[in-house]
């Protein structure tokens, strides 16, 4: 096996240690995040570090680089300023436009009419949904934490609704992303289809794990 030390990192391209970085965590679920400001400026972001917090309150996180004047994080600050946000699944059908949203854009400019995908309001919801994601889920603000170590910060949303297509919900509530081509992610570009291989009971100490 090879050995890396993080030690000499500076021995590597920037870029290179970042791709090897982030694939060390493994597939990750991609997502788009739709926000608006006040004023009507929509804006479109890929990120790939959403984490679930808890059911109940339905709560999940997600990670911003550091933000600054020199390098502003859109997404972060529309969400501060309405409180509001979408989350929109990364498809098969999606993905290379929204891979697109990756680049950075002026704040003037709406990622989605550049790289070609349609914004939708739902039910007077306050941010922009993407109407070509076959799960799309919208949060409002609970807390943003600065993590002072690297300067990255999390945001912290409860979701206020959700909508998918019907064929992916099963009758016990499991949600079957295959249904909706939803695409896993691992390091920065490399885009996956999944094959489920099964699902497991509930795990006990005095019980035998069986397929469901």
């Amino acid at each position: 096996m090879k050995t890396i030390k993080t030690f000499n990192k500076d021995k590597y391209d920037k870029r290179e240690w970042i791709r090897l970085i982030n694939c060390l965590s493994g597939f990750k679920s991609v997502n788009l995040v739709g926000t608006v400001n006040k004023a009507g400026e929509e804006n479109l972001s890929v990120i790939s570090s959403f984490f679930h917090l808890g059911a109940n309150p339905p709560l999940m996180g997600f990670v911003v680089r550091p933000h600054s004047n020199k390098s502003p994080r859109h997404t972060l600050i529309n969400l501060q300023e309405l409180g509001f946000y979408t989350l929109n699944a990364v498809t098969k059908k999606n993905h290379i436009k929204g891979h697109q949203a990756s680049a950075r854009y002026p704040k003037n400019v709406s990622e989605f009419e550049a790289i070609g995908l349609k914004s939708i309001y739902k039910n007077d919801f306050k941010a922009p949904y993407v109407e070509e994601s076959t799960l799309q889920v919208g949060f409002k603000l609970v807390e943003v934490m600065d993590i002072k170590h690297n300067g990255t910060h999390i945001v912290i949303g409860e979701i206020v609704e959700l909508h998918l297509e019907e064929s992916m919900v099963q009758d016990d509530g499991f949600i079957d992303l295959e249904a909706g081509e939803v695409l896993a992610l691992s390091g920065l570009d490399s885009y996956h289809e999944t094959k489920s291989i099964h699902r497991l009971s509930y795990a006990k100490p005095d019980q035998k794990i069986e397929e469901i």
